[in-house]
């Protein structure tokens, strides 16, 4: 029997939650808010337009239609039912282009597809699941030779604990209390590490930076948080 590298509890959590992905002033606002960095950071690297995308871990789709909306053709996968099914609405109300939704394993869909994808797509995901090097190994395999696959995720140190926990869910209210477990905050290190075990090659690293004052979200060169990598497997 195979083991799936999901948490039953993480799953719970957002499905718990799923009716709320496309509030923007919901539990959701963060991601709403920095979805336009993260798109375009992703089209600094390579443009989207044409290009087969699939991006892991989707939820209710926030990335994956901005993908789509940007001329790719996306699929988006998830373990999270009930997060698939409002991403899969949402698609028809808002009649996205080019995008399908499918709940199965990024290593179940590497079995199945190799090599099939332009771009693979991991965000705001590794810090929730048992074995996130699997995930990383997983979108190697995803990738075309000369594709490109990004990451994003929070540092594991001092900083981060005050900053994604105790700020962002006790003090600022900007996420509910319980979303991160800090023994699961991965340091940009170790990402590399699983990175290249898994064939892949480091071409940029950028931070993002939340301001309390402004409420704003930006892009930096401080990784010292909230992280975003972007790989290349050789061509």
């Amino acid at each position: 029997m195979t083991t799936v590298n999901a948490d039953p509890q993480e799953l719970a959590k957002f499905s718990e939650l799923a009716h709320r992905w496309w509030d923007t002033q919901s539990e959701f606002r963060p991601l709403h808010e920095i979805n336009p960095l993260r798109l375009d950071w992703i089209e600094q690297q390579v443009r989207l337009a044409g290009k087969e995308v699939v991006d892991i871990g989707c939820g209710g789709g926030i990335l994956s239609d901005a993908m789509a909306r940007r001329g790719a053709q996306v699929l988006g996968i998830d373990l999270a039912s009930k997060a698939l099914k409002v991403a899969q609405l949402h698609a028809i109300e808002a009649e996205t282009p080019s995008i399908e939704y499918r709940e199965i394993a990024a290593e179940a869909l590497a079995a199945e597809q190799p090599g099939r994808f332009d771009v693979v797509s991991c965000m705001e995901m590794l810090e929730h699941v048992p074995q996130p090097a699997s995930v990383v190994s997983a979108c190697a395999q995803l990738v075309k030779p000369g594709g490109w696959v990004f990451f994003s995720t929070i540092n594991r140190n001092a900083k981060a604990f005050l900053f994604a926990i105790v700020g962002a869910e006790h003090v600022l209210n900007l996420l509910p209390k319980g979303t991160h477990e800090y023994a699961r905050f991965i340091r940009p290190s170790e990402l590399a590490q699983w990175c290249r075990d898994a064939g892949l090659t480091l071409t940029a690293t950028r931070g993002m930076e939340y301001n309390p004052v402004t409420a704003r979200y930006r892009l930096s060169t401080d990784t010292s948080v909230n992280y975003l990598i972007a790989c290349r497997r050789s061509a």
